[in-house]
């Protein structure tokens, strides 16, 4: 998919699209190449359940900004590589999959150069650690159309998130359970109506933004 494999950190791979050839869809090309990557993920877990190996899975973040890019380092060591505050969102929003059970979150910013060929869903609005404005972030669902039950539940989402926003948390929880229901296990449908129970029990106070704030990296 035109894309550079940078380095491993960890047990994690990072990647970016659009150097050292300047691609103008790359923000496409990493969406594609995420949802291969689960493709072949499935495949390596059903090989690895048969060989008796661990169970894997894994998260993904893809942002879409300015950066620097080129080799950095010093007269010794260099790397062709990209750093910045767009390099920092993704890396966020990769470990932020956790918190909402996804396995591909992308920022607000990669959906605007991709959302005429991908279909994703606004998952929530963020304040990653370190900044002061809010990011929406998507959850990245398929390349073009989805299927008619995945359609129906993203339209229940949709509907209970709008809610959610304008503090109608008891119609919006009701929203999120019948999505939660259509497909028999969304876990971020899940996650909004515990929210909404637990602003149902204790109001939010009156600033409330639905803005839901990274405490870690």
């Amino acid at each position: 998919n035109n894309g550079t494999l940078d380095k491993y950190i960890g047990d994690a791979i990072m990647a970016f699209f659009g150097a050292p050839v300047k691609h103008p869809q790359h923000a496409k090309e990493a969406c594609r190449c995420a949802l291969q990557n689960l493709e072949k993920l499935r495949e390596l877990q059903k090989e690895f359940e048969a060989q008796g190996l661990p169970h894997i899975d894994i998260g993904i973040g893809i942002n879409t900004g300015a950066m620097s890019v080129g080799n950095m380092g010093s007269n010794i060591v260099q790397n062709y590589t990209v750093m910045g505050d767009s390099v920092n969102l993704a890396a966020r929003l990769e470990g932020i999959n956790k918190e909402y059970g996804t396995r591909i979150i992308i920022s607000q910013f990669t959906y605007e150069e991709a959302k005429d060929a991908f279909t994703a869903r606004e998952i929530d609005r963020v304040r990653v650690k370190g900044k002061l404005e809010p990011v929406r972030i998507f959850e990245l669902v398929c390349e073009g159309e989805p299927t008619d039950k995945v359609a129906e539940n993203l339209k229940l989402f949709a509907q209970g998130y709008e809610l959610y926003h304008q503090k109608k948390f008891g119609e919006a929880q009701e929203c999120f359970k019948k999505s939660f229901a259509v497909s028999q296990n969304d876990p971020v449908s899940e996650l909004y109506i515990e929210r909404c129970q637990d602003y149902l029990d204790s109001a939010p106070p009156e600033d409330w933004d639905g803005v839901f704030v990274m405490k870690t990296k």
